[in-house]
């Protein structure tokens, strides 16, 4: 993928910033570190209706014992946080870049609100996103793509440096109000296995090279909708793929006879569209 002057100083800028002084990059990173931006990031919160930060992130005892927060064994740094499912409205605050040891970030299922902070780009070891149902605002921004760990993530929106994270396996965009047209890039990503679009309101059509780009994919999710124009006619070099569903959208025209060479597909979901020749499909693929 080609690296636009803007973007590469916007990385180069952020590399800066994860090694610069001040209180929320410091020089030192260590235990007492985790446990400020564990805090900060409990200043943030406006609402927390269980009484789960106040009660259960106490300065009286170990941050690896608070709730939702995870150790490593050796160096005893907070290695995941997850606070999905607890009702929490807030902000995320800068500090939570000084995480350094984070692999998981989990906030699903909210009421998180704002931007995300550029700082998070210094959370280079993060294999794992889940910001999904929230109330974030705005787009993720160009250092998403600096995050070259990242396996799996549960976002808001899609940026096109997403396609620059040539790790991930695991893609969910689902069930949000996502308007347009999906991003190139993302057909471009070849390591993914699972793509779930599902539930927005995106538009356009697929690749019709999509398996070239995706010669990994088992469970692409296009479902609910607003995808048009025809059916992939190259989709027989998907050989791994397990289950399509395309079902709810506009899609056009006939069915790709060479989709009765898919050996491993075991479910297909192609119901309300305009589609033609539904026979054929019901007779190749057994």
């Amino acid at each position: 993928m080609e690296r636009q002057p803007g973007f590469l100083l916007t990385i180069i800028t952020l590399l800066l910033l994860c090694i610069a002084k001040g209180p929320v990059a410091a020089r030192i990173t260590n235990f007492t570190t985790d446990q400020s931006a564990l805090l900060a990031l409990r200043s943030h919160i406006t609402n927390d209706p269980h009484n789960i930060l106040t009660t259960k992130w106490s300065t009286t005892t170990s941050i690896c014992n608070w709730m939702g927060v995870t150790c490593g064994v050796r160096h005893l740094r907070v290695t995941a946080l997850n606070l999905s499912y607890m009702d929490l409205t807030g902000t995320i605050p800068p500090h939570l870049g000084n995480l350094s040891f984070l692999v998981k970030l989990h906030f699903r299922n909210n009421s998180f609100h704002g931007t995300l902070p550029q700082e998070l780009a210094c959370l280079r070891r993060l294999q794992l996103i889940n910001f999904g149902f929230n109330n974030f605002m705005g787009t993720i921004p160009a250092w998403f793509g600096s995050l070259s760990k990242l396996q799996a993530f549960n976002i808001f929106e899609i940026p096109n440096e997403i396609g620059s994270l040539d790790q991930v396996e695991f893609m969910y965009v689902q069930d949000n109000a996502l308007k347009g047209h999906v991003p190139v890039a993302v057909f471009n990503m070849s390591s993914l296995t699972i793509l779930s679009l599902h539930g927005n309101s995106l538009n356009g059509g697929i690749p019709d090279n999509i398996c070239q780009h995706l010669p990994n994919i088992q469970v692409p999710n296009l479902g609910n909708n607003q995808f048009g124009g025809p059916l992939p006619s190259k989709l027989w070099p998907c050989k791994e793929l397990l289950e399509l569903v395309l079902e709810n959208n506009n899609f056009t025209g006939s069915i790709p006879k060479k989709m009765g060479n898919l050996t491993q597909l075991m479910e297909i979901y192609i119901a309300c569209n305009n589609l033609t020749e539904i026979d054929l499909v019901k007779q190749s693929i057994k």
